[in-house]
């Protein structure tokens, strides 16, 4: 009726202006919609948000921690990769050290040895006789040789093992010059 009024007046209604009824029954709508969707609604939209809210921090929290015992690992890592690397070295610098030392005893043993071998095969080879002399340079050329290659191959990091390998060939040197010195005086005689 209102605007049958208005428009009668000649004035134009005004569009954003409701008439009175309107605008009191779509208020009280309104009022009842935004009290009931406050009172059902709104909870559970700020308890999803709660929640969202706790997920995200939980996650930002433990990406932060993970972040933290990543970088500890890493730095635990870089330590243990430089330890083994300061190890390394100086395991290669003590197998240096040990291997001039295997090195030099070694030379040691072999200079030692050879002067019984040699000491050895010339008072045997002054007894014999000139054909047995020549005999005998053969096989102590070859003896010493082999010798050599015992002390070598066979060379341990206790020197007594290569004292007790020299001793044990001597002793071989000796029973085989034995029975070669018997073999040619039974020849002669």
């Amino acid at each position: 009726m209102m605007s049958a009024y208005i428009l009668a007046a000649g004035e134009e209604p005004n569009i954003l202006l409701p008439e009175w009824p309107d605008l009191i029954w779509g208020s009280i709508a309104f009022v009842i919609v935004a009290f009931v969707m406050y009172k059902m609604a709104w909870p559970t939209f700020v308890r999803i948000l709660d929640e969202r809210r706790t997920q995200i921090d939980d996650g930002l929290s433990a990406a932060a921690r993970a972040k933290e015992e990543m970088a500890r690992d890493r730095e635990i890592l870089a330590e243990e990769v430089n330890e083994a690397h300061r190890e390394a070295a100086h395991i290669r610098n003590q197998a240096k050290v040990n291997a001039a030392d295997i090195i030099e005893n070694a030379k040691k043993d072999a200079v030692v040895g050879a002067q019984r071998v040699s000491e050895t095969a010339h008072r045997q080879l002054v007894a014999d006789t000139e054909a047995a002399k020549r005999v005998l340079r053969t096989e102590v050329g070859a003896l010493a040789i082999e010798l050599a290659e015992k002390i070598v191959g066979a060379q341990a990091l206790d020197p007594k093992v290569s004292e007790d390998i020299v001793d044990r060939f001597l002793d071989e040197l000796e029973q085989q010059n034995n029975a070669a010195s018997v073999s040619a005086k039974s020849r002669e005689g």
